[in-house]
């Protein structure tokens, strides 16, 4: 098995392209759930994936109930601001699923609010003009903490 970055909807090119890369260097899947702010076929997204667009396990799906009704049995984190919990205290497993929302909005507030027990968050300064980290930043952040909690599976 493997762990997955599921990004819902996202919107800027260059994020998704470096969640790519990271996804190929460590054996993630990547979903992408529909719809796509930009097409996979920009040269923002190809060049921030650089060549490793061949070595990522991509699956796109054309909504996020799709999504949920093809992995209903799957654990999945929900990454908030509004998370219930700090992702550090979560016990990551093989095969978990973290979900981002839009870079500008966030995951559906109706879906966060109906698996409340399931987010996370990065814990950040009270400053109001910092409304959250960068994308990918963010999904990095987390998966190298479910990374490590597993022992870094397969990776030298």
């Amino acid at each position: 098995m493997a762990l997955h970055i599921v990004l819902v909807e996202p919107e800027i090119p260059p994020n998704t392209g470096n969640i790519a890369r990271t996804c190929a260097a460590t054996n993630t899947v990547l979903h992408l759930v529909k719809p796509l702010g930009f097409s996979i076929e920009e040269k923002a997204v190809r060049r921030a994936g650089l060549d490793y667009w061949p070595y990522v396990q991509l699956e796109i799906h054309e909504s996020l109930e799709a999504f949920l009704q093809q992995y209903a049995d799957c654990n999945m984190y929900l990454a908030t601001t509004k998370g219930e919990r700090d992702y550090t205290q979560v016990r990551y497993r093989d095969g978990d699923m973290l979900l981002f929302g839009r870079e500008t909005a966030g995951l559906p507030r109706a879906f966060i609010e109906s698996r409340k027990e399931k987010t996370i968050r990065i814990p950040m300064s009270a400053n109001t003009r910092l409304r959250s980290l960068n994308l990918a930043n963010s999904a990095n952040i987390i998966l190298f903490e479910a990374l490590r909690q597993l022992d870094f599976p397969d990776l030298k």
